[in-house]
């Protein structure tokens, strides 16, 4: 770590990282909340699956400190702070290390693991180490003061902009394996979420259902049928939409079982509803959406905040890194 508590410590090189470890690096930010424990928690496992270097994020409040305590300026006060917050952090990783959904991981016991402790407001240092990371992992709240959100602050603008996907990850029971749920539809960014979530799957040893939501041909007058063009579809439409978007991004051999449905709804509704049991719901930051200036997507948001199980969002950004070829996604 940096020796000045005032520096943010950058985010290290592939060539910088200890041990013979990979690149792949697993970010993680926590704050002593259960959501953050919980996001500790699918983090470690997380690392342990895909032989990924994990780095522990911790912040401390600093600035808005000063104005009601001039004696925190003194810089050996808050090395104490960093220092207090540091073997906090540490005390939380020596527990999870030991439950039962990480030590039961193989190879949980190589992780390696680089605590990160900095000032000030965690947003924008979990964004800005999250650059190169394979993955930046949250929990879907934190210690934040407004305790009737569903969805925290951290998790929402991480969501919004990190230049990775985004793991948001709820303070609730999570299913060992099983299903990686995953939305489909005819865009890029759909496309990249379904290889990520072959990924996902493959590691986690789950089969994929890819879902994909359809609207039927409804009309409130037959009428409307002679004057407009049909905008619907009917299920057996629909699932041959997805098996045929899933033929085209993966290909014969997939390397995981992957499993198309199709049901009518909306968006949203229907993925958090599928997600109900799954280890992984995985969807696109945007899909079809005329609001282009959007950052993230209305689906994206509803699964994020809804969703019963961990939701990663893939973004434009990481659609390459998230491309990842079936077979490796696999472990073959």
């Amino acid at each position: 770590m940096s020796s000045d508590p005032m520096t943010a410590e950058p985010a290290p090189d592939a060539a910088d990282l200890p041990g013979d470890r990979p690149a792949a690096r697993i970010v993680v930010g926590v704050d002593g909340s259960p959501g953050a424990r919980a996001a500790l928690v699918w983090a470690l496992a997380a690392a342990a699956r895909s032989d990924a270097f994990l780095e522990v994020v911790s912040t401390f409040p600093v600035t808005d400190l000063y104005w009601v305590d001039p004696y925190l300026l003194d810089p050996g006060r808050i090395e104490s702070i960093q220092s207090d917050t540091d073997a906090r952090v540490r005390a939380l990783l020596n527990e999870v290390m030991s439950e039962p959904a990480v030590a039961t991981v193989k190879g949980a016991e190589a992780i390696q693991v680089h605590v990160v402790v900095l000032p000030g407001p965690p947003t924008e240092h979990l964004v800005q180490r999250a650059a190169g990371a394979q993955l930046l992992v949250v929990g879907s709240r934190g210690r934040g003061g407004v305790r009737s959100t569903l969805l925290g602050s951290v998790a929402l603008h991480c969501s919004t902009h990190a230049p990775c996907p985004v793991v948001v990850v709820h303070p609730t029971p999570q299913p060992a394996a099983g299903r990686v749920v995953v939305g489909v539809d005819d865009s890029d960014m759909s496309r990249a979420a379904l290889a990520r979530a072959v990924q996902e799957a493959g590691r986690l040893g789950a089969e994929v259902e890819a879902v994909v939501v359809y609207q039927p041909v409804s009309y409130w007058s037959e009428l409307y049928a002679v004057t407009a063009v049909p905008v619907g579809e009917t299920l057996e439409q629909a699932q041959r939409r997805g098996e045929a978007i899933v033929a085209e991004v993966l290909g014969e051999e997939a390397g995981v079982a992957v499993r198309v449905v199709a049901e009518d709804g909306a968006p949203g509704d229907v993925l958090v509803r599928r997600a109900d049991g799954a280890a992984l719901l995985v969807v696109g930051s945007r899909s079809h959406n005329r609001l282009v200036g959007m950052v993230l997507g209305s689906v994206a948001l509803h699964c994020v905040v809804h969703a019963p199980c961990p939701v990663m969002v893939v973004r434009p950004e990481s659609a390459q890194a998230a491309a990842f070829s079936s077979t490796s996604a696999a472990g073959v």
